[in-house]
């Protein structure tokens, strides 16, 4: 079972109770207006990484190199997206878990996401073989 979901709204609730308890309505009106405040900021940062994703390509990323340098265990969804300023090309079927996405770099190179309730579980970094170039061992 998932409690962070549960979390949030209880805290909300028991903060605004103790506002209300310690001050009142002045109390409930300072906690309600920061929740609000919370919530707002929350939503304004979404709506920017997901407009600045718009403009980019479906699963493209400047380097899957540097990509897959940057990720960590436990990354939301939404901060890989603010990483690679585009979404992810999806590989699984739509509301199946865990979601699988990619990101594919200019040269070939590719990261493949693994995410389980929103959260980086695993990524693996896929590098195209490179061919010899028809290089001898006395070439420089």
């Amino acid at each position: 079972m998932n409690f962070q979901q549960f979390l949030a709204p209880l805290l909300g609730i028991v903060l605004v109770a103790a506002a209300w308890r310690a001050y009142g309505w002045a109390g409930l009106g300072l906690a309600a207006s920061g929740l609000v405040l919370w919530v707002l900021l929350n939503i304004n940062r979404t709506m920017q990484v997901l407009k600045r994703a718009t403009d980019r390509p479906l699963g493209y990323v400047d380097s899957a190199v540097m990509l897959n340098a940057k990720l960590k265990p436990r990354a939301n969804l939404l901060h890989v997206i603010a990483m690679t300023r585009a979404l992810g090309q999806p590989l699984t079927p739509e509301k199946e878990e865990p979601e699988i996405f990619r990101w594919t770099d200019p040269g070939g190179s590719s990261v493949t996401c693994e995410f389980k309730a929103g959260k980086l579980v695993k990524w693996q970094l896929d590098r195209p073989e490179v061919a010899d170039e028809g290089r001898g061992e006395d070439a420089p």
